[in-house]
Parts: C-alpha cells; sequence; structure tokens
C-alpha cells in the first residue's frame, strides 16, 4: 500500500521534510509510525506518546484503518493561551 506522510511544526522542523510517500504492508496508521520509526534517527521524534495524527485531514487515533492512497499527517499536541 503507497500513502503520503506529512510532517507539521516540530516534527517537520527535526526531519527536515514537508512530507514523503511511504510503501508498506499497513494496516492502520500506527503501522506506518512504526515503520517511520524503524528508520531511527531523527524519526524517534514520533515515539512521542502525545504525538497526533491525521487521515485525509481529518483527526483519529493509531489504530485508524487505511486504505491506498491516504494522507497521513503527524504533528505535536499544541496549546493556546
Amino acid at each position: 500500500m503507497k500513502v503520503k506522510v506529512m510532517y507539521f511544526a516540530r516534527y517537520r522542523e527535526v526531519l527536515g521534510v514537508d512530507g514523503e510517500r511511504l510503501e508498506g504492508d499497513f494496516k492502520v496508521l500506527g503501522d506506518v509510525r512504526q515503520a517511520l520509526l524503524g528508520k531511527g534517527g531523527h524519526y524517534e521524534v514520533l515515539a512521542e506518546q502525545n504525538l497526533m495524527c491525521a487521515r485525509n485531514e481529518e483527526l483519529c487515533r493509531l489504530d485508524e484503518t487505511l486504505e491506498e492512497g491516504d494522507e497521513v499527517a503527524f504533528f505535536p499536541p499544541v496549546t493556546g493561551g
């Protein structure tokens, strides 16, 4: 399955890219996260417990089922003031 992965805020800064295309045996969004963590290095930033995610611009959880061509986004939690 192919998905488009987007990074926002601090994750984009740490990884140095806005996004990338990934191919793998992904069933749920958490599988994409695990594949990225497997790359090591700066991708370890995605191991944060409070990581937020979206599928096709809709907030979701890591157990969200994926389909071919989905857009997945990762971003840190935001606070207001």
